[in-house]
């Protein structure tokens, strides 16, 4: 069945599409907004950002105060002479190593050292059974004063022989001959003197006597034990400690100026302990090598110490140093004082106004201490040497004291823009130069506690109150 929609019908089919235009409309202006206000924001950020490079003062702190002086130390570069140092690694060495050995074979009847015993020169050490070489020694003895006897008879009857040929009662023939038999027996009586004496010094090997003075190592053989002489471990090792050798190695490009220094005077040489700073003995430079080692491309050096404490032992490793030469009237400053950046050294001098500028130095040498300055600085200068966090070219500083001098951070603190009521008697200084603008830091102090967690510092509150 056909039929023809109403009017009422068609009024509400198109009422609809009115509200659904406006929605999307509103729709649209809403997103719109929410993007304005992102923007918005990150542009503020960015803002934020590009003010606190501008305002922060380089090193001094992001978020620091420009307008307060960063506490430092200083110092006054000082005249004085530096001895220059060349550094090298060796080996101690004793300057005599004995293996003592018996001379003699035998049984080893005693032993007259103890190990690790000083011993001097000419000491018994040990002593073989010496009963047959005592009687060499006697046969040797009975031999020769028999051939005396015999020569004595001999020149009785020489001088009979003489008497007969010059009375023309014997003939002279037999005078020339008993001559003759004389000296040959003298030739034999210093033969058998030759022989007492070889067995005068075979019966004192029975003693085994020391050949320097040292001090003794392990024994290698025990009482008892027959011994050679062909024997290669021998009785004990003695070894000279006083005074002792070190043998060490410095770079090839140090020749020139080692042999230079040695020409002048002897050079001292210095051996550091365990600990790599305490000087623990002192020598002087007995030789040099007369060929550099290709494999290595260094020099062998050999110096004497006297090692009067025992604090040096063969075979241990050291560190030394050898003193070439004394840099007269040089200008040093502490170590901390001088610092690296991308164009090479420089230290911060304070000047007027307690302003402080970097300046280039051109360092000669340093050490753990000192530094020795070419050129840069002056002994009317003051450099900084502690509180470089904050520091920054063109900066204004606080002079701190050297006896309450700050202790190193292992970490670094959080960086906060508010005062710290317990900071120190600098910040307490700064803090009087800051009294005409309590309004104005109570303000700053308000804003900076949205970027802090907790109460804010009981000393702004304080300072607010006032």
């Amino acid at each position: 069945m056909l039929f023809k929609p109403d009017a009422t019908d068609d009024e509400d089919s198109t009422a609809p599409r009115k509200p659904g235009l406006v929605s999307r409309l509103l729709r649209r202006m809403v997103s719109l907004i929410v993007v304005l206000v992102i923007l918005g924001g990150l542009g503020y950020l960015g803002w934020l950002a590009f003010q606190s490079k501008q305002g922060g003062g380089g090193g001094r702190g992001a978020g620091g105060r420009p307008d307060l002086p960063v506490p430092v130390l200083a110092a006054t570069p000082r005249v004085q002479d530096v001895p220059v140092y060349l550094d090298g690694v060796g080996s101690v060495k004793a300057l005599n190593t004995v293996t003592v050995r018996s001379q003699v074979d035998g049984k080893l009847i005693k032993v007259n050292f103890t190990e690790g015993q000083d011993v001097k020169k000419d000491d018994v050490l040990g002593e073989i059974d010496p009963a047959i070489y005592q009687a060499q020694y006697d046969q040797t003895v009975a031999k020769k004063a028999q051939d005396v006897a015999l020569l004595a008879n001999q020149k009785l009857d020489l001088t009979r022989y003489e008497q007969l040929a010059a009375s023309n009662a014997g003939s002279k023939q037999q005078a020339d001959t008993q001559r003759a038999l004389v000296a040959q027996q003298e030739a034999l009586i210093k033969a058998d003197q030759a022989s007492i004496d070889n067995a005068a010094a075979t019966l004192g090997y029975t003693k085994i006597i020391a050949p320097i003075a040292g001090r003794a190592g392990l024994r290698q053989v025990d009482q008892g034990n027959i011994i050679h002489a062909s024997d290669t471990t021998g009785l004990v090792i003695l070894t000279q400690l006083q005074p002792i050798a070190v043998w060490f190695s410095l770079p090839q490009q140090q020749i020139m100026r080692v042999n230079a220094a040695a020409a002048k005077s002897p050079l001292v040489v210095d051996v550091f302990g365990n600990d790599g700073v305490t000087v623990i003995e002192t020598g002087k430079l007995t030789g040099i090598d007369n060929q550099v080692d290709p494999t290595t491309g260094t020099l062998k050096l050999k110096a004497e110490f006297p090692n009067a404490n025992f604090q040096l032992w063969p075979g241990q490793f050291v560190n030394v140093r050898l003193r070439v030469e004394t840099l007269s009237k040089a200008i040093v400053v502490p170590t901390s004082a001088v610092q690296r950046g991308p164009a090479g050294t420089f230290s911060y001098v304070i000047g007027e106004g307690d302003i402080a500028t970097a300046k280039p130095v051109v360092v000669i040498q340093q050490n753990e201490n000192d530094a020795v300055i070419a050129s840069g600085l002056t002994t009317a200068d003051r450099v900084v040497t502690t509180g470089f966090a904050n520091l920054s070219d063109g900066a204004k500083v606080f002079i701190g004291k050297d006896d309450a001098a700050p202790a190193a951070d292992l970490a670094p603190r959080k960086r906060s823009r508010a005062p710290d009521a317990k900071g120190g008697q600098a910040r307490d200084g700064q803090a009087k130069d800051g009294q005409g603008k309590d309004g104005q830091a109570g303000k700053r102090g308000e804003g900076d506690q949205k970027g802090q967690t907790g109460p804010a510092p009981t000393g702004q509150q304080g300072g607010g109150a006032k």
